[in-house]
This record gives C-alpha cells, structure tokens and sequence, in this order.
C-alpha cells in the first residue's frame, strides 16, 4: 500500500520518529508507521528489531507530551524475510500531543495533512487546548487516599514484569499534584465500584434466577471474575445424529471475551456507572457507560480505528496481556457477530451476543452441559479411551463441557493445583487428544 494519511513508512529509525507520531496522536482516526519500509513500500528489514523496539518505547514514552503510553503498540513482523516494525498510533483524547522540548508550539505541534506531518498552526493549537478533555479519569482525585495495590502487583509479576517503588507515577496513577487519581481507585485492592453479572430464565428481566456481585476491588481481578464466570454459563451444545456427533459452545469465546474486555476498559468511569452483564435465556447482553468516543464514528468504530477512553487502563490491560493490540478487539468480535449486534446512545454502549440454537439429540432429547456433566455419549467416548489416566479423564470431560475453561477452573473442580492441571493438559495435549486454538485468549478442540 502507499503512504496515505493513516499510513507512514520509513526505511530506518530516524530523528523524526516523535514528529510522525505526535501527528498521528493529534489526528482523528491514529495511523500506521512502519519501520524498515522506504516510502514506495519497498522493504529493506532491520539489523536488530528487538533493539530499535526498545528504542521506540524510550522515546515516545519521553519525548512527548501529553503522556503517549497506552496510546501506541510496537508490533514485530516479517516482510519478504526481513524483519520490520509496525507502530500502531491510537487518536490521542487529550490533543495536542507535542514534542517535550519545544512544548505547545509551531515548533512542537504536528498534524498529518496528506501522506505528510505538517506544523500544526498556532490558531489550532490554542483550540484543542482549550477543549481538551479534562474530565478524566487520570485527572479526577480519588475520593480515597489510603489506596493499596498488593493484587496488581501480584497481576504484574505473575505476567513477568515486577513494579517498580515509583509505578504510581509509571503506571500515571497520580494527579498533578502527586495525590492518587480516579484510575488508581479502581485499580486499588478496596474500592467501592461494584460490577453486577445478572442471570435470568427467560428472554426478559421478569425471572431474576441469579445475581453475582465482583468488584468492590482491583479493576483487573473483577476482569478476570466476570469473564471466568461467563465462561462458565458458555455451556457446550451437542447434537447427535445417526451419523455424526457435533459440539458448539452457545457463543463464541473469543468474541466473547473480547467483549468483556472492552466494556471494562472503554467504560466511562467518571460518572461512577460500571459496566453491566446480563445473561438471559437467549443471549449476553454487556452494557458499557459512555457513548462512542467523541470524533468517533460508527464506521470507524467497526473498522478498529482506536479512541482509548482509558489510556490508563488500557496500557496496564496490555502488560497484564489482557489485550492484545490497540484496534483489535472490535475487529474480531465482528468475524463472529454482525454489526447489528452494537447498538449505540449517547451515554451507552450495548453489545448483544444471541446464543445459537439449543441442540438436541435424535429422538427429542436435550443434548449439551446439564449442571456441569456432559451428555452420556461423550463421556462414554472418553471412557473408553484405554490410553487416558483417570485424572486425564476427568480433565477431558470438564474441557469438553467448556471449550475456554481456565486452569483455574479446572483445579477448583477437581481440587488440585494449577500445576497438576498443566501437567495433565500437556500429556493430553502429546497424546494428541487437545489442541489449543487462537492462542492464549482462544479455546480447546478434543480429538477422541
């Protein structure tokens, strides 16, 4: 593809990295800029990508202003076997974006105009500051100060990275005036921001069956609580036939998952409303406050063009490798669910995931997960399967009731450990009765 206003190539790690940044920050939509391309496309790769990464981060974390970070994604890829960059640049929410050194100036300032970063004028300049949004929830003072962050810490180095005594100022968990902001409430070990997961019987909210209450704590723990417990109300459908047995989980994980994701991290937090999920007898319905990101439209919305509302807590989503790049989320929801599925207001954001049609056994009966246990003639397959330890077994049918179980899960179920339950899934994984698909955030497929 050529250079285009979203699209920016370029053949090495020059000086005007931050001026093409700054201008994809203090655009609409963000952009592209990859590195070890010339500016016809053609590809001339890196040396050593792994060091022009670490470059990349230093010096967009502290060469510009505002602060960046959570705003922008390094990705390693292979073109025509040689190794290139791909710098994914989200819209910044608090333009204008500036080079430090030179401040709000002609000088600092860029916009992109065509396949260019040009100066932005000074008139502009002095308009998107004065509309900068300010109502944020790094800069809204958290109504408690006696914050503590033992379960983050925990997150963090359970995904390998280790907090620093300075991350309150790393991670931007502090005001201006150096006290703790609203982001740090919600990432604290006690908050008060309650997340309600509701189940009903029928298709309406007449028949409450169920109400689970997380929250009230770590931001990424109640994540984490919501989408294992979703997981678990995804049962596995199955229908038999006299030719063939067929397995379906009500809906797809994967989107799912991503869907979750996305309302906690693009919730608008400052009115105090957390996001909401139901589950009704005939779909998920995952309620987030605050509309489309302001200069955001529908179309861009679906095509992955990404406005964090939460740059914050969408950069500590991604150490926590809870999200995997910016603009993905949306994207991969629609390869499973149509656009009808999004419908939008001025202060919310609904997505409705319909579940697909109950299955059933030739003769009438109901096939699929009943109270947890799976349908006889699945568990008579695993039986019978001479090669499977018992414990194996039982590790095969909890995966084989819901494809994205966790480990966790597993453990809990049958009370034994994390590692045990790796050790079992490794040997069935050899024997070749698992397989994972789509990565970290997909699901299992049992061969039997």
């Amino acid at each position: 593809m050529p250079e285009t206003n979203r699209i920016e190539y370029k053949r090495e790690l020059s000086t005007g990295l931050e001026k093409e940044v700054i201008a994809f920050l203090n655009s609409r939509e963000g952009g592209l800029l990859y590195i070890g391309l010339d500016k016809d496309g053609n590809t001339y790769g890196l040396a050593d990508s792994d060091s022009d990464q670490l470059k990349i981060k230093d010096r967009l974390k502290n060469n510009i202003r505002p602060s960046a970070l959570g705003l922008f994604d390094i990705v390693s890829e292979e073109k025509e076997g040689q190794d290139i960059l791909k710098i994914i640049v989200a819209s910044g929410p608090e333009k204008p974006y500036h080079l430090r050194k030179y401040g709000m100036s002609e000088k600092g300032c860029f916009i992109r105009i065509g396949s260019a970063a040009e100066p932005m004028p000074q008139k502009m300049i002095d308009e998107l500051f004065a509309s900068r949004t300010r109502n944020s929830i790094s800069r809204i003072k958290s109504i408690r100060q006696d914050l503590t962050f033992g379960q983050l810490k925990i997150y963090y180095e359970e995904s390998g990275h280790k907090l620093s005594s300075n991350f309150t100022k790393n991670l931007e968990l502090l005001t201006e005036d150096n006290t703790f902001n609203y982001a740090a409430y919600l990432l604290a070990d006690k908050n008060s921001t309650s997340i309600k997961v509701a189940k009903y019987s029928g298709g309406n909210r007449a028949d409450l069956v169920e109400s689970n209450e997380y929250g009230n704590e770590c931001l990424v723990k109640a994540t984490k609580q919501v989408i294992d417990k979703i997981a678990i109300e995804n049962r596995t459908t199955t229908k038999i036939t006299s030719k063939e047995r067929q397995q379906s989980q009500l809906w797809n994980p994967i989107a799912l998952r991503e869907g979750i994701i996305n309302a906690f991290v693009h919730n608008d937090y400052t009115n105090e409303i957390p996001p909401k999920f139901e589950i009704f007898a005939d779909r998920i319905e995952i309620t987030s406050a605050g509309g489309l990101p302001e200069g955001l439209s529908k179309k861009e919305f679906f095509e992955g063009f990404s406005v964090p509302r939460n740059k914050e807590l969408m950069r500590i989503f991604k150490d926590l490798e809870l999200v995997e790049q910016l603009g993905s989320g949306i994207p991969r929801i629609l390869e499973h669910y149509g656009k009808d599925s999004f419908s939008f207001s001025d202060n919310f954001l609904r997505m409705n995931f319909m579940a697909k049609e109950v299955a059933v056994v030739d003769g009438g009966q109901t096939g699929g997960v009943i109270g947890g246990v799976i349908g006889g003639v699945i568990s008579e397959a695993i039986d019978n399967e001479s090669a499977l330890a018992k414990r194996q077994k039982e590790v095969l049918r909890l995966i084989a009731a819901n494809t994205a179980i966790t480990y966790n899960e597993i453990a809990q179920a049958l009370g034994i450990n994390e590692s045990a339950v790796g050790k079992h899934i490794n040997a069935l994984k050899e024997k070749g009765y698992l397989e994972r698909k789509e990565g970290t955030r997909g699901y299992w497929e049992i061969n039997l």
